[in-house]
């Protein structure tokens, strides 16, 4: 015999044994009497046993009815558990926005402001950060770790994603302070062609491309010096005298720390740092909000 049933039907079993008169249980439950009625017969045909005995004298559970009460009470106080458990779950899937990044933002205080606006109209939101590794230009975006994420242009795969550019920034070159280019306050790109760069892992795709500036090389390949995965990477790995990088004006002071200076690069075009998203969650309204915050912020209203 088949023993399964919907978490309704049980229901109204309950309502009808707890007020033993079916007008009653159907005005508890907010439907008519006639659907109550049948929804328990087709109950009855499907256990293969009667629940209720009717007759004029009123309604009274018969000894089936009586033995399954208790553990239908039981089945539908889990399912209240099970589904106020789901609701916090979304409830908190809602309220929660995580931010991705790679680099710290940094640039003026640019995040806290935004975090200061976003709270501010959301102060039940809880706004979560992760770091991720350069080898992920999405910042958590194309795994999904990410809601949100702060990246730099050009993004793989751009048609999955929408943003807005937070800052454009020239590119300088970083370099050992002993480089025989360090003495020049401003370098000519075409005098960088054959200096071994920095690069970041195969896997950040275009990105890498860029900070290696293809497009400035007319097609003249790069030589590589090593690669770099992270700021501490970058800065041991220009200590060392491995080769030179590119970094966004912005992003200078996490490597000049001692040994290493930047330079300002002729023919180059600027870097766009940009807060981004998935375009299918373009309309979740705090990610919306997050984005008008970034704007805002760096819109300086």
């Amino acid at each position: 015999m088949a023993m399964d049933v919907h978490v309704r039907d049980l229901r109204y079993f309950v309502a009808v044994a707890e007020e033993l008169h079916f007008t009653r249980a159907a005005e508890r439950l907010y439907v008519s009497q006639p659907a109550l009625s049948k929804q328990v017969r087709a109950l009855e045909r499907h256990l293969g046993v009667e629940l209720f005995r009717r007759d004029p004298q009123g309604v009274t559970l018969t000894e089936a009815g009586a033995a399954l009460l208790p553990h239908a009470r039981r089945v539908l106080d889990a399912w209240s558990e099970g589904s106020a458990a789901l609701e916090v779950a979304r409830v908190a899937a809602r309220s929660t926005l995580v931010v991705g990044m790679s680099t710290s933002p940094g640039r003026g205080g640019l995040l806290p402001a935004i975090r200061s606006r976003f709270t501010a109209a959301h102060p039940d939101t809880v706004l979560r950060l992760r770091q991720v590794s350069w080898e992920d230009p999405t910042a958590g975006l194309a795994d999904g770790d990410a809601d949100i994420a702060f990246v730099w242009l050009p993004l793989p795969d751009a048609e999955r994603y929408g943003w807005t550019v937070v800052a454009e920034e020239p590119r300088l070159v970083a370099l050992p302070d002993t480089h025989r280019l360090a003495s020049r306050p401003e370098i000519d790109f075409a005098d960088l062609l054959d200096e071994p760069f920095l690069a970041l892992p195969a896997g950040a795709g275009p990105l890498r491309d860029y900070w290696l500036a293809l497009e400035e090389r007319a097609g003249r390949p790069p030589r590589i010096g090593a690669e770099i995965a992270g700021t501490e990477e970058t800065y041991e790995a220009l200590v060392a005298g491995l080769g030179v990088c590119l970094v966004a004006t912005g992003n200078a002071p996490l490597i000049t720390l001692g040994g290493v200076v930047t330079r300002p690069v002729r023919g180059l075009a600027p870097s766009r740092f940009a807060l981004a998203w998935r375009r299918e969650d373009a309309r979740r309204p705090l990610v919306r909000a997050y984005a008008e915050a970034c704007r805002r912020v760096a819109g300086g209203s």
